[in-house]
């Protein structure tokens, strides 16, 4: 092509993206080859042509992002972070997928600067990537102003065929064309080879079309392979249409260059093998195909991007510097919500309970919620068609509409898996403070985003309602059991279970200081009693996951402990026992995350090792409970699947009553006494 704007140098550069990207699953004796290198040149026209960032700081807030949704080919980024500046040096190339490298066999996000996303489970990368093109919309509504365009950037994917065929890929896409996201551009790297052998043999749909009914742009590049031309212009196409998303089909050969498993399901998951890689490097003109991880120092020149890098954003901070002197108090809002910081008396707004009054801890949690959107005007976020029943909806604020960027609430249809997907995406992009909606029982429809919030430590809030057999007539099918127990199993995850409305509130104050992983608060469906401070301990208690709510008089006959409705079953309990002369203490436990990391004296002080009589009571599986009760405790709870019936009828059909609890207690203080 001797009329390219592309030179020479442009191929040696693609081919050294490719030589490195198969020399690192090579030293690792594991890896995916396959992708980087058909998917090269569109990774380089990108970084090398279109992608605004700083390799000094990563982290810049108007910069570009770009995600490899398809992070099964790290090695492909980890070059490209390299070579372009990035503090990824050739040692932790080298170090690929081992102990405590830099390089893992995906990207993590919390591990390798430059990496935006933590990708590799299949769909999760572009769906992350159309949470981050709606914070960009939402942040240039907010903060932009005349000659002050402080947020001016866009997001890019790198996906494979497995994500577009993922059904998370499948609902985030939908939204994206529905709210018109025009600065999102998704390369699709389309080999036409999966793990198992060609796409053909599990699906024949016409991906590109079905895009085009999502409401996207989509455009061709036949040669991806080799023709930078046609990548370069397919992606100034897509940026000439802010009106849509766009998907640019780039046909490439999975394994370009190599003899003997180009476009074969052998260069997917493997290592190509040390006689193939050298063939490859032949096959694809390196000159230094008996090297390993060499980079020639015309390529590292021309592919550092440290200089062009720090112009931009030199530029963007005079741009900012003009603009916060102007607009003060929308500076301050920013920094705060850059810093993931709150506003003095952000808490001001915060609903009192009234003892006695009944409220559905659902309900509280959302007035809570509410109260919080008046001072933290960043704090934004939606349901899967369940406002009505989570009580999410921000008062006063419109729907998000992605083209100005105006609104709030996002309503995401009933997509749970998206919306927990796009919501990590707009808390990897910073500068908002996201939340979702949905039934308890339905967190199973989006665990897979849920559990990539925690290993990220994305500051994400799920509200979940409806949170036991307690909800009554709907039945199994709504009815959580197993979720509890399984949620606090996931590292790095804070799960709330209030008794009252002040324990929500309260529950709510812990999710917005929680800024290094997610927190949900699970909420009653029905009306629960609003306890009597004055008479029981205080809500703050909430604050350290559990704390005594009754005392005993002396050092307590038996400890009862519980979680959200039935707690008040607890206290019943109590009072059915003190008539009998055995003295119990009531612990309310919303959070055994937080309990657990507090310090041992705290944890000694509300459950005495001395007390061995202790009865916990939950409508939910038992699992795990011995934890807190210990070899000689009871375990009142579910261990079924639910039933459709009224909630109080599920509630003493299952044995979740006070007269259960009590009796276990009997139980215990008798045993205690015949030892």
């Amino acid at each position: 092509m001797s009329d390219s704007r592309f030179a020479h140098i442009d191929h040696l550069c693609v081919n050294a993206i490719r030589a490195l990207s198969i020399d690192q699953p090579q030293a690792a004796n594991s890896g995916h080859p396959g992708l980087p290198l058909g998917a090269a040149p569109m990774a380089y026209v990108v970084w090398q042509r279109y992608l605004k960032h700083d390799p000094a700081d990563p982290i810049w807030p108007d910069r570009d992002r770009f995600v490899l949704s398809g992070g099964h080919g790290s090695a492909l980024l980890y070059s490209l972070l390299n070579l372009t500046g990035y503090d990824l040096p050739m040692s932790e190339l080298k170090d690929f997928r081992q102990w405590e490298s830099k390089t893992p066999g995906h990207p993590e996000s919390t591990l390798t600067r430059g990496v935006e996303a933590t990708t590799g489970p299949l769909g999760q990368g572009i769906s992350n990537a159309v949470g981050m093109a709606i914070a960009e919309r939402w942040l240039a509504n907010r903060y932009n102003r005349p000659g002050g365009q402080i947020v001016d950037h866009w997001t890019y994917v790198i996906a494979s065929d497995g994500d577009l065929m993922e059904g998370v890929a499948q609902e985030a896409s939908a939204i994206a064309g529905f709210l018109k996201l025009g600065r999102l551009i998704v390369l699709w790297d389309s080999n036409r080879v999966t793990l198992d052998g060609p796409l053909a043999q599990s699906t024949d749909e016409d991906t590109a079309a079905r895009y085009q009914a999502y409401g996207w742009q989509v455009l061709e590049v036949e040669k991806g392979d080799t023709d930078l031309d046609a990548i370069d212009h397919a992606v100034a196409a897509a940026r000439a249409d802010t009106a849509r998303p766009s998907l640019i089909v780039v046909h490439t050969t999975i394994g370009y260059g190599s003899p003997n498993k180009a476009n074969t399901s052998k260069a997917h998951g493997s290592p190509l093998g040390e006689d193939e890689v050298v063939l490859t490097k032949s096959a694809l003109g390196w000159p230094y195909a008996n090297r390993t991880f060499y980079v020639p120092a015309e390529v590292r020149e021309h592919m550092d991007a440290s200089a062009r890098g720090r112009e931009s954003h030199e530029e963007w901070s005079a741009l900012h510097d003009g603009w916060a002197e102007e607009h003060k108090e929308l500076a301050e809002e920013w920094r705060l919500s850059w810093a993931s910081e709150l506003p003095s008396g952000w808490d001001s707004h915060f609903p009192t309970w009234k003892p006695g009054d009944k409220h559905a801890t659902r309900t509280a949690a959302g007035d809570t919620l509410r109260a919080i959107a008046k001072t933290v005007p960043w704090l934004i976020g939606g349901d899967a068609d369940l406002a009505e029943s989570t009580m999410n909806a921000i008062e006063g604020e419109a729907a998000f509409d992605g083209q100005t960027g105006e609104g709030r609430n996002f309503h995401y249809g009933v997509r749970e898996h998206g919306m927990g997907a796009i919501t990590n995406g707009m808390a990897y992009h910073g500068g908002v403070r996201p939340f979702c909606a949905t039934f308890f029982v339905f967190s199973d429809y989006m665990r897979p985003a849920v559990r990539l919030s925690a290993l990220s430590e994305l500051p994400v809030i799920y509200q979940w309602t409806h949170d036991s057999i307690g909800l009554g007539e709907d039945g199994p099918t709504h009815q959580p059991v197993e979720h509890l127990a399984s949620l606090r199993a996931m590292p790095n995850f804070t799960l709330f279970r209030p008794a009252d409305a002040a324990e929500a509130t309260e529950s709510w104050r812990f999710a917005m200081t929680n800024v290094h992983g997610p927190t949900a608060i699970v909420c009653s469906r029905q009306k629960l009693p609003v306890l009597d401070r004055e008479a029981l301990a205080g809500a703050e208690g909430t604050l350290r996951g559990a704390y005594v709510l009754a005392h005993a008089e002396g050092e307590p006959d038996a400890i009862l402990i519980a979680t959200g409705s039935e707690v008040e079953k607890a206290l019943e309990a109590r009072a059915l026992l003190a008539d009998e002369g055995v003295d119990a203490r009531v612990v309310s436990m919303p959070s055994w995350d937080v309990f657990a990391a507090q310090d041992e004296a705290y944890r000694e002080e509300v459950l005495p090792p001395s007390v061995t009589a202790r009865v916990s009571i939950e409508a939910a599986a038992t699992f795990g409970w011995e934890r807190w009760i210990g070899d000689r405790g009871i375990a009142i709870g579910v261990d079924r699947f639910g039933a459709s019936a009224p909630g109080e009828v599920n509630m003493r059909e299952y044995g979740i009553t006070a007269e259960a609890a009590a009796d276990a207690v009997r139980r215990l203080v008798r045993e205690a006494a015949a030892r």
